[in-house]
């Protein structure tokens, strides 16, 4: 028998209090938001080495609020994206941040990968030494090791508390949430911040992958170039980001009165084991349909699913399947995905996703996916909320969706409390 999140104690209930972000459309949860509902893209045009003009979502946050401009070249960018979103996590969450034990607050970062983007800097930079390696930084072992952007988050905030990454593809934003909130039950921290962030535009190489692989998206409006769903689609936009979420075991946000945006109600992850990049939608629903059994819900009581889909043609697909498995037979869910607004944010999707639609719980909007002219036959499912914002009233649950290569799948619901 597994127990719900209301048959837990409050000290086994995990909510957050917090949220930090910055996202190509925005750069704090508001400002975020605001642009969702408004039809605002984040996705412009860019030129990186080697491979010319390209789309990407890029992030313009306030880079020094947190940090010395020589922290910031002695960095990464991961490693500046997440100090951000740590930062304004924290005084978003309204917690007495001098007088917090530091030594059980917890650092839990989701990514993608980590390090490419310093080591193609390096060989570029000693290519013009005749690849002589003395040039080479001695600053590249930091900034590329796995758990960099959460030590960097530790070294400037003074964490002395445990802190790792958690390489989960783009499945990472929510792996962060989960790894966090498996270590608030476990007593390992107090406090948790965690999420995803993404520094994915600063190489060229995951463009020339996504080239190579046929899947990397065109449009001459770089606005309407992220378009899941539709049947011009073309591929995948690369973006920046990150969001980053301040956990708390709700006796003790209770104690201290912090407000609480939810209740983190079910989770789950499994694997493909099928293919290296296509994904299985036969795993995807058991995915949904563990985290809904932990949450102790059906598919009726879940108001709004956040897609991963990420504008490729099968990907699309195979996630509309799985969703119509779960979720065809209600009537009272209704289905949006934010890559269309933001492009694909890789470690930083699924939180920085999440983050796009918890509001609703206030406002009762249901944000939709935009630049869908014409919807794939393939991906027409029923509560689609296309174009347009939909009202929706009272919005109590929200599940999450985020995939990844290698068959990593993760699900998240989180319901208003």
């Amino acid at each position: 028998m597994i127990a719900t999140a209301e048959q837990l104690p409050d000290s086994q209930r995990i909510v957050i209090t917090g949220v930090g972000l910055t996202a190509p459309n925005g750069n704090s949860y508001v400002e975020y938001r605001e642009a969702l509902l408004n039809g605002k893209s984040g996705v412009s045009h860019y030129e990186i080495r080697y491979i010319g003009e390209t789309l990407a979502g890029i992030c313009n946050y306030e880079a020094t609020r947190y940090q010395k401009k020589r922290d910031i070249r002695r960095g990464t960018r991961a490693g500046s994206v997440g100090i951000y979103c740590a930062g304004e996590a924290i005084a978003d969450s309204g917690i007495d941040w001098e007088n917090t034990d530091k030594s059980m607050v917890g650092v839990y970062i989701g990514v993608t990968e980590h390090g490419n983007v310093e080591t193609e800097n390096e060989v570029y930079n000693i290519k013009g030494y005749d690849y002589d390696t003395s040039f080479w930084s001695h600053h590249h072992n930091p900034r590329t090791v796995a758990n960099n952007p959460a030590g960097e988050i530790c070294l400037t905030l003074g964490i002395v508390g445990p802190h790792y990454t958690i390489g989960a593809a783009c499945a990472a934003g929510n792996a962060g949430l989960i790894q966090g909130a498996q270590m608030l039950r476990l007593g390992e921290c107090d406090l948790a911040l965690a999420g995803g962030v993404s520094e994915s535009i600063q190489t060229f190489g995951i463009f020339a992958g996504f080239k190579s692989q046929g899947a990397l998206a065109t449009h001459e409006d770089p606005t309407k170039a992220s378009r899941p769903f539709d049947t011009k689609r073309n591929g995948i936009v690369v973006s920046e980001g990150g969001c980053i979420y301040t956990l708390e075991r709700l006796s003790d946000a209770k104690k201290r009165g912090a407000k609480i945006y939810g209740e983190l109600a079910g989770y789950a992850m499994n694997t493909d084991a099928t293919d290296f990049v296509l994904p299985n939608p036969e795993r995807q629903v058991q995915c949904m349909n563990l985290a809904l059994k932990r949450a102790g819900m059906n598919a009726t009581d879940i108001d709004i699913v956040s897609t991963h889909a990420t504008g490729t043609t099968l990907g699309d697909q195979q996630e509309c399947t799985a969703i119509r498995e779960v979720f065809g037979k209600s009537e009272t869910t209704f289905i949006n995905n934010t890559k269309s607004f933001i492009g694909h944010a890789m470690g930083a999707a699924g939180a920085l996703e999440l983050s796009g639609n918890l509001p609703a719980f206030e406002d009762g909007v249901c944000h939709p996916t935009i630049n869908v002219d014409e919807l794939d036959p393939e991906c027409a499912i029923d509560g689609l909320v296309l174009n347009q914002p939909r009202e929706l009233g009272n919005v109590k649950a929200i599940l999450n969706n985020s995939f990844g290569m290698l068959g990593i799948n993760s699900v998240v619901i989180i319901k208003k409390i």
